[in-house]
This record gives structure tokens, C-alpha cells and sequence, in this order.
């Protein structure tokens, strides 16, 4: 077995360094330093909670869908992150306060999720528990694969 302690950084391509940045400190990010974004060097943001982001780019091809996850074709790759929050209710209120639509959701097993999706259309997957965090993701019988079959992918 490797030998992984925890997630290190997720690296996301984007194509506007200010509205990507501007988008991940409203969730709360602060940005610790650019290595060089238009050189192809990492924005560097880190999370109260951690989490560390990379925002890449230049991006050079056209805007448009993420093809991971708007074409019918389903190519490789990552299609999303999740992160675990406190609380839906205020998950919500404050998405609903910066003007950051939902674009998804399901719940399960005491779990609610929504999605959203940053400038370039990344989806982020936001999950909360309602007490402490079940296991969710072992089969059941059925019933966590048929709530799993809401998932958008």
C-alpha cells in the first residue's frame, strides 16, 4: 500500500485569473501567492479549513462546456471535488448571498449534497451530514447505489 496521508492540492485549469480567484476567496479561500499564473505557474489559494487549491492557466482553448461533464461523450478524468461543510441550511443561504446558483443535488443516508460550478463550469460537489458522518458509501443492498444514480456524471 502507498503510503497517502491526506490530500495535498487540486490543481484546476482555469481561464481568467481574477474571476477565478474573485470566485474561490468569496468561498472563502485566501490567496497565498502567484507563482506565475501566465507563465503557466499555480495560483496558490488555502482554505481556513486546509484545503489548498492550484488555479492554472492560462487556459487556451475557447470557452465553452466542461467536457467531463456537459457532452454526452464521457471522456476520462476528474469531473469534480467535494467538500464537506458544517451545515446545508447555511451552505445555501450563503450561495444564495454571493448569487452562486445551485446546479444540482441529492440526499441520502443522512447525507444532503449540492453542486455548483465555479467561472469555468469545475463542478464542486458541497455534502453535509446530519450527525455524525455515516458510512455512506458502502452498498446497503441496493439503497446507497439507487441514491448514488442521482448523482449528476
Amino acid at each position: 500500500m502507498l503510503g497517502i496521508e491526506k490530500v495535498d492540492h487540486i490543481g484546476i485549469r482555469v481561464s481568467s485569473k481574477e474571476t477565478s480567484i474573485a470566485f474561490y476567496e468569496d468561498l472563502g479561500f485566501k490567496t497565498l501567492m502567484d507563482a506565475g499564473f501566465e507563465d503557466g505557474h499555480p495560483v496558490i489559494l488555502q482554505h481556513p479549513c486546509g484545503v489548498v487549491i492550484n488555479l492554472l492557466g492560462p487556459s487556451t482553448a475557447a470557452d465553452g462546456g466542461n467536457i467531463l461533464m456537459d457532452v454526452d461523450e464521457k471522456h476520462p478524468g476528474i469531473t469534480h471535488v467535494s467538500f464537506k461543510v458544517a451545515s446545508m441550511e447555511e451552505t445555501k443561504a450563503f450561495l444564495a448571498s454571493k448569487g452562486i446558483a445551485l446546479t444540482g443535488g441529492f440526499s441520502f443516508k443522512g447525507m444532503e449534497a449540492v453542486f455548483i460550478r465555479d467561472p469555468d463550469r469545475n463542478v464542486i460537489e458541497l455534502d453535509a451530514y446530519a450527525g455524525a458522518e455515516p458510512l455512506t458509501r458502502a452498498d446497503d443492498g441496493g439503497t446507497a447505489a439507487e441514491a448514488f444514480r442521482q448523482h449528476p456524471g
